[in-house]
């Protein structure tokens, strides 16, 4: 009784009857859940089609509150069939496997089912996307929201996974709906117009890679951008200026992966870079045999979040010297250079998660992938985002083709952190 009660309240909210007010945007709204309702019991194809797209209609006139009360009430009356999983427990003996695998679909949620449903709509998939970007905005205040993220993101995986991705080099001759995107999901190093955006993509000496879905023809999910350099750099102003010396392509002896950027939020969870940076050392090489060396230049994005930390970790990691300097700084100060390398690199072959992985997220992210951290690089991004963020230290992760597996393996076993021996003295120091 409980139960329905609360059912009812949401469904009430939902309809539009806060404030005593009930136009016709408010009766349409009240529509959609009888709409779900119906698209899960529906046989006809057509109709269905019909049914899931009035859904979608709906669903983007809602305000954040509404689609709150939304997603609860989907969460209410979408989940497990109790009496179907009941049934199908009796049933079941060890080592039955069929019946094992009864259960299995009997315990899954129905609003599992009504998002397939809803997707069956022609271009369903990227405003499911986007509703589970909303979805995710909205889970902080509610955290019986997290069950329905979960269905959406176990479906995402299989939607979404590596044989359905297309990897396409972006350029100056890519639609301009494509550059845009670019231009607006840049999440590391901010591009300042269609100027800083042509030698991005259209200088000889630049690549620009990205993953498409086939159900998302316009809209890159994850992209790379790459600098053919000469030798392996140690700061980003020389990469991104528009004075630099460009090179001809058959110059280039090394590949700089320097900004990786995600694109859709709703996407957050699903792993594609590792999937990108791998393609992308195989379609350079394909192009250009003559490349040796595939390295990142990367920000250390938490290393002033961590060293700001009154914690353990911090005191454990770094001698009781370099504790009392950083301590001694002012919020405003900057370490000298030689502090600074050596901080950061205590913090990245040291500093751990509770779960024993690399603190930082980008290294944990190249880590992950077999990289070993390479270079430490002090005052390489003056950029405001840079100094905030890490004093401006950067750092290079080098995949190296022999030993990636190796690393990765080493990595997601015993949580081991490949660093050059440079990199480890530097840790010693």
């Amino acid at each position: 009784m409980a139960q329905r009660s609360f059912l009812s309240d949401i469904l009430r909210r939902v309809a539009g009857s806060r404030g005593g007010e009930r136009g016709q945007q408010e009766e349409a709204e009240a529509d959609i859940l009888s709409l779900c309702r119906d698209l899960m019991t529906d046989q006809g194809e057509a109709s269905g089609l019909i049914t899931a797209q009035r859904i979608l209609e709906l669903y983007t006139k809602l305000t954040p509150a509404r689609k709150t009360d939304f997603f609860q009430a989907i969460c209410a009356e979408f989940g497990t069939d109790d009496k179907a999983l009941s049934t199908a427990i009796k049933l079941w003996s060890s080592g039955d496997v069929n019946a094992a695998r009864a259960i299995h679909f009997a315990a899954e949620p129905r609003s599992q089912g009504l998002i397939r449903h809803i997707n069956r709509v022609p271009g369903a998939t990227a405003r499911l996307v986007s509703m589970r970007a909303d979805l995710l905005e909205l889970i902080g205040s509610s955290g019986t929201l997290r069950g329905l993220d979960e269905d959406f993101q176990h479906l995402f995986s299989s939607w979404f996974n590596r044989g359905f991705l297309e990897i396409r080099r972006i350029d100056w001759s890519t639609p301009a709906e494509v550059l845009e995107k670019v231009i607006a999901y840049e999440a590391v190093h901010e591009i300042t117009g269609w100027d800083d955006l042509r030698q991005r993509v259209g200088d000889p000496d630049r690549r620009l890679f990205a993953f498409f879905h086939p159900a998302m023809p316009t809209e890159p999910l994850i992209f790379v951008e790459v600098a053919l350099t000469e030798t392996i750099p140690g700061a980003i102003a020389p990469i991104l200026s528009s004075e630099r010396k460009r090179i001809e392509p058959d110059l280039a002896k090394t590949a700089v992966f320097y900004s990786i950027s995600n694109c859709q939020k709703g996407l957050r969870g699903i792993s594609f870079g590792n999937f990108l940076i791998k393609q992308v050392v195989v379609e350079l090489q394909r192009e250009l045999p003559n490349l040796t060396t595939f390295v990142t230049l990367s920000p250390v994005p938490a290393l002033r979040k961590w060293a700001d930390k009154d914690a353990k970790d911090v005191e454990n990691i770094l001698s009781e010297t370099d504790l009392a300097s950083l301590r001694a700084m002012d919020k405003d100060d900057i370490p000298s250079p030689e502090f600074a390398a050596r901080l950061a690199a205590r913090y990245l072959t040291k500093a751990k998660r509770p779960q024993g992985t690399a603190y930082d997220p980008v290294a944990h992210f190249h880590l992950g992938n077999g990289a070993v951290l390479h270079k430490v690089h002090t005052d390489a991004d003056l950029s405001t985002r840079g100094r905030d963020n890490s004093w401006g230290v950067m750092v290079n992760y080098l995949y190296d083709g022999d030993q990636i597996e190796t690393h990765h393996q080493a990595y997601a076993t015993e949580r081991s952190v490949a660093a050059s021996s440079e990199v480890c003295a530097l840790a010693r120091d």
